[in-house]
């Protein structure tokens, strides 16, 4: 295959011409870092997905032509084009793994799910940031997946406490859910009904198929006639603007209208304009440009012709998500650095990196993005935290933050986590586990 290729610091002639070149890449070079990423830029998901790929990719530029890379080696990163589809998600990964891939960031359950089999074979970790299965949380049974901060079962037990502290609490209410009806909008369903169970509330579920996200007339309808208290939504895509545009035709209370964090991006609300105002989701880190390092982003990369991304996108919601992401992975490969001695890592050397990540505040101020997201640490243990979540809420030009951050119920969700890594690995004798002290 020939997959899409942007390499850091040289590409700037592909960059500038506004779009990517193809050409075969070689090995990693001895001197570099390779990261591949599976985007998706094409699709019915490509107007949250692009401005995700942005992010990534001009942190990672600014770390090239502000700081030489990371560690005084150079990062090379390739794009290969995915388009959500885990097909082809799976086709660019067998693609680049050969050519000294550190980490796989998928960026869809679906092939999360494919890659985490593959991930202990090939010795590369995967790195669903916020999402993939949330099983992958319980290090000691996936050594080589991280879904670090948080899972969609920590998100959804976020939005269950941000409910149940307004007005008379949550108990006795009826929550609507609607979500994409695949695997990622139906991993928080067992939380969701326990959590019923526990505090008294009932829940409508309202699933969206793939080829109905453009079209929710009747789901809404349905919501109009139960009369929901709350409304949840787990969306993504061509889906959201939709949920919302009919949300707002019903006339329903925005301010009751939760979406997760992938559900909360600029392009989601801006179609619906001041209709959209109030509706809330879930965020893990800020928005805006008001930080060191976006200035430097913009400095080396957006002005310099480096950057896909149109300057008036950048600090957009899914753009910064993209930043946060590359944090992750940045960090992930300065600790594995130190802990290894080596400039130049390996896959496996990313895992120990990732297992021992530990984000401070002190840390966040030395790159030039202090607050930006909340301090976070990976155990062997525990590869996802229960890190807190905040609320933000759309004004009707852009977003502000509704809530503190909020701590996960981690006390019902890490049971529920163990019991459902136990389930994955039962017909699997032979999976690779480890022992955390």
């Amino acid at each position: 295959m020939r997959p899409n290729k942007i390499l850091m610091g040289i590409a700037g002639a592909a960059v500038l011409a506004g779009s990517f070149f193809s050409a075969e890449v070689p090995a990693q070079a001895e001197d570099s870092i390779y990261i591949p990423l599976l985007t998706y830029r094409t699709g019915p998901f490509a107007g949250s997905g692009t401005p995700i790929a942005n992010g990534m990719h001009d942190y990672f530029t600014m770390l090239n032509e502000r700081d030489g890379g990371i560690g005084g080696v150079r990062l090379e990163v390739e794009e290969c084009e995915t388009a959500y589809n885990a097909q082809k998600g799976v086709e660019c990964y067998e693609g680049t793994k050969g050519k000294g891939a550190v980490v796989y960031n998928p960026y869809s359950t679906g092939i999360t799910l494919q890659l985490i089999p593959k991930a202990p074979v090939d010795k590369i970790p995967v790195l669903s940031m916020g999402y993939g299965l949330s099983a992958t949380a319980v290090g000691a049974s996936f050594p080589w997946t991280f879904n670090v901060p948080a899972t969609y079962c920590s998100k959804m037990s976020v939005i269950i406490k941000y409910i149940d502290s307004q007005g008379d609490g949550i108990k006795g209410q009826k929550i609507g859910f609607i979500y994409l009806d695949v695997g990622y909008g139906r991993e928080p369903l067992p939380l969701l009904d326990q959590l019923a169970e526990k505090m008294g509330f009932s829940v409508i579920k309202i699933p969206v198929g793939v080829k109905e996200m453009q079209n929710q007339s009747s789901h809404w309808l349905q919501v109009r006639k139960e009369k929901p208290d709350w409304m949840i939504m787990w969306g993504w895509g061509a889906m959201n603007p939709t949920a919302i545009k009919e949300a707002a035709k019903i006339k329903y209370p925005m301010d009751h209208f939760i979406g997760v964090w992938w559900s909360g991006g600029n392009v989601d609300v801006a179609p619906a304009g001041e209709s959209a105002a109030g509706y809330l989701s879930t965020n893990l880190h800020g928005t805006g440009t008001d930080y060191q390092a976006i200035q430097d982003i913009i400095k080396y990369v957006v002005d310099a012709g480096k950057s896909l991304a149109p300057k008036e996108t950048v600090g957009d919601n899914f753009y910064n998500r993209g930043i946060s992401n590359a944090i992750v992975v940045a960090e992930a490969i300065r600790t594995a650095q130190m802990k290894t001695g080596k400039k130049v890592i390996t896959g496996e050397d990313m895992r120990i990196g990732l297992e021992n990540l530990n984000i401070t505040e002190e840390r966040l101020a030395e790159i030039g993005l202090a607050g930006f997201i909340n301090p976070m640490q990976v155990t062997c243990e525990d590869h996802a935290g229960a890190h807190p979540i905040y609320l933000q809420q759309w004004s009707g030009t852009e977003w502000k933050k509704a809530s503190d951050w909020i701590t996960p119920m981690r006390e019902v969700v890490r049971p529920m986590l163990e019991a459902a890594a136990a389930a994955y690995l039962s017909d699997k004798p032979d999976w690779e586990t480890q022992t955390c002290n």
